[in-house]
């Protein structure tokens, strides 16, 4: 009975000891294992591995594809690629990041053989071919296409805004910009005349001083006018060269890019993006025809809100062989005691309106020009009107003015709205695919990353 106690006992002991924390491996021991063995057979680095090595870089305007024998060997632009296409995958954007990555993750290793390119060599790979990595993603969704993953059928395009690392105090625009030196200007002037009016040197010595500080910021101010005026552009922001102030969400306004973005219905994969103007009125045209290219097809369909519905824009599509399914703007009208345009009918065989008192709106023919902010160009219309409208009982409802008769004006690309508008009613249920198609992969980017 004693010996039983005492194996018991023993057992339990060494039980104890055994279970007590999972054991690791020694430090020190040993092993042989291969490259192969470090990334899965299902991991994403072999895709980046296979779709990097079936593509010719060379074809791109990659250079050291092929290398000359004298001086230093180059890295291989795959190798820098691959790198590169891990980090759009992980989220991982710092050339330091990437660095420490290539010598420590194991599955970097296996993609890039081992090779461990400085943080200066990759950032520098980027900046070199930033034109090729864009064609090169380009290449990618086209092969999203052959594998039967995006149809290139119906289209959603829409935008999302970020913000950038430039703040609005770096953001200069012409009405801060003459702000700001008029505000110079006034305090350039209060100093001489205080120096005009100082007894003593130390006085003065202070004065001029404050003097030549202002005039520094005021040459500063110069430079961001000359600047601005050079690039035609409307802002121009001094961090972040490209960023521009952008209404981010219910009036704050913030420094940042409006994306723009269109996504495949078949599986909401992105088949193109672009950082357009601050709002989408004249992005509508150039994504389109860009995803078109990019997937090389001859007809597709086009979903967006009414953001993006401009007749201009619209034409063009039309023109590219796009069908637009653009939500229609409500017209607007600057009173709303007054009859709204659609209550105007237009007769498309008379070129005519008809008006609610049933008297028809003529025009001469004559093509008006008008422009305004936000047009690209001017844009043509005609203008209808009829004499009737000054003994109409109805004219106090129809326009404010007592002397005139109300004008209907017709855009040159009304026809194409029209259309437009037409599809989008009669098709409801096909234009609903716009919200799930265009927001979902937002969702899952501003989710995940």
């Amino acid at each position: 009975m004693l010996e039983y106690k005492y194996v018991s006992l023993w057992c339990k002991s060494i039980k104890y000891y055994f279970m007590q924390h999972v054991q690791g491996v020694e430090r020190n021991q040993l092993k042989m294992y291969c490259l192969e063995q470090m990334a899965a057979p299902d991991s994403f680095v072999r895709v980046i591995d296979f779709f990097v090595d079936s593509i010719d870089l060379a074809s791109f305007g990659f250079k050291h594809v092929t290398f000359k024998e004298e001086g230093r060997p180059p890295y291989h632009p795959a190798v820098l690629m691959k790198l590169y296409f891990y980090g759009y995958r992980y989220g991982i954007r710092s050339s330091r990041k990437l660095e420490r990555e290539a010598g420590l993750n194991l599955e970097v290793r296996w993609l890039l053989c081992e090779q461990t390119p400085s943080a200066r060599t990759i950032c520098s790979f980027r900046k070199e071919y930033s034109e090729a990595f864009r064609n090169i993603f380009r290449k990618f969704v086209f092969l999203l296409k052959e594998l039967g993953l995006v149809e290139g059928k119906t289209i959603a395009i829409d935008s999302f805004k970020v913000r950038a690392q430039n703040s609005l105090k770096n953001n200069y625009n012409q009405k801060k910009i003459d702000r700001q030196m008029e505000y110079i200007d006034g305090r350039i002037n209060e100093f001489e005349d205080a120096l005009d009016k100082a007894d003593s040197q130390e006085d003065k010595a202070k004065l001029s001083q404050k003097i030549e500080t202002q005039q520094t910021r005021k040459q500063k101010y110069e430079s961001l006018q000359a600047a601005l005026e050079e690039t035609g552009k409307d802002q121009i922001s001094t961090t972040d060269k490209d960023a521009q102030s952008v209404v981010l969400q219910r009036g704050i306004t913030v420094v940042g890019y409006n994306v723009q973005a269109s996504v495949d219905a078949k599986n909401k994969l992105i088949t193109h993006f672009d950082t357009g103007g601050v709002n989408d009125t004249n992005a509508l045209a150039s994504v389109a025809i860009a995803t078109k290219e990019v997937l090389q097809v001859e007809q597709m369909d086009v979903l967006a809100d009414k953001g993006y519905h401009t007749g201009e824009q619209i034409r063009q599509c039309e023109q590219n062989g796009i069908t637009t399914y653009v939500s229609p703007k409500e017209p607007a009208s600057n009173d709303p005691d007054i009859f709204p345009i659609t209550r105007f009918v237009y007769d498309a065989e008379n070129n005519s309106y008809t008006c609610p008192a049933g008297e028809a709106l003529t025009t001469n023919g004559t093509w008006l020009t008008h422009s305004s902010k936000g047009y690209k160009s001017a844009y043509k219309f005609q203008r209808y009107n009829t004499k009737k409208c000054k003994s109409c009982e109805l004219q106090p409802q129809c326009t404010k003015s007592k002397t005139n008769g109300r004008n209907i004006d017709r855009s040159e690309f009304a026809a194409d709205v029209e259309q437009n508008n037409k599809r989008v009613k009669e098709n409801p249920e096909y234009y609903k695919q716009r919200q799930q198609l265009a927001e979902h992969p937002w969702g899952t980017i501003k989710r995940q990353r």
